[in-house]
This record gives structure tokens, C-alpha cells and sequence, in this order.
């Protein structure tokens, strides 16, 4: 198991029942950013793996 697998176990054991939006989930990402400016980078890059998830089955 990865350290970051208790946040992941953390966030779903908290807030798995609710239903969230895309931009409600960008919002928090550029909150945290605002927050935590050493960590743009990967934020950046989770984003844009996100947004990209799907583009392998264009292919």
C-alpha cells in the first residue's frame, strides 16, 4: 500500500456517498493550490492525466 492510499481510504470512507461535479473537484484542486503553491506542479499533472484518461481508447 502507498502513503497515499490513507488519504484516498480517507477521502472515499468520508465522502463516498456524495455525488460531486467535475468543477466542484477543480475548484478544491485550485484551492489547495492556492493553499499549497509547492505542489502546482503535480496537481497540474494529476489534472491533466485526468482530463486525458480517456484518450488512450481514441487511439
Amino acid at each position: 500500500m502507498y502513503f497515499t492510499d490513507r488519504g484516498i481510504e480517507e477521502l472515499v470512507s468520508r465522502r463516498g456517498e456524495e455525488s460531486v461535479t467535475l468543477e466542484w473537484v477543480a475548484e478544491q484542486l485550485r484551492t489547495f493550490v492556492d493553499m499549497n503553491p509547492e505542489f502546482e506542479t503535480p496537481i497540474e499533472r494529476f489534472a491533466t492525466w485526468l482530463a486525458r484518461d480517456d484518450d488512450e481508447d481514441d487511439e
